[in-house]
């Protein structure tokens, strides 16, 4: 399976989650997104064939290493696009909202550069 911009959101999705909480639900992902439960549930059934994520009999939902792989490269990404988009004056709120929609497409050269700016000027560890 290929691992597009949606399958990167659910699985940082489920990472977010799972760090507020103790479990998570299709449910929580549906609030979390703003998704219909129809929705949620054909991309958790893709994920799991994927083997990105698991359900247990509770309908916990839980990262393989796999999918937490992803998820946590993703969610670097994320807070590394807000750091510098907030270091430039952007609002918190805004910078999350912006950084959502710039960090899939990003090479890792870029990121990697971006990690070196931040670090240089003391807003990030190198």
């Amino acid at each position: 399976m290929a691992v597009s911009e949606a399958i990167e959101n659910y699985l940082e999705t489920i990472y977010i989650l799972s760090k507020q909480q103790n479990e998570v639900h299709a449910v929580d992902i549906c609030g979390y997104l703003s998704y219909s439960r129809p929705t949620v549930s054909i991309v958790l059934g893709k994920l799991r064939e994927a083997g990105l994520v698991t359900v247990n009999e509770d309908n916990h939902i839980f990262l393989t290493q796999e999918g937490r792989a992803i998820a946590e490269h993703m969610f670097e990404r994320h807070e590394l696009l807000t750091t510098l988009l907030v270091s430039l004056g952007v609002s918190p709120e805004t910078a999350q909202r912006d950084a959502c929609k710039i960090e899939h497409d990003l090479s890792e050269e870029t990121i990697e550069a971006l990690k070196a700016h931040l670090a240089k000027f003391g807003h990030m560890k190198a």
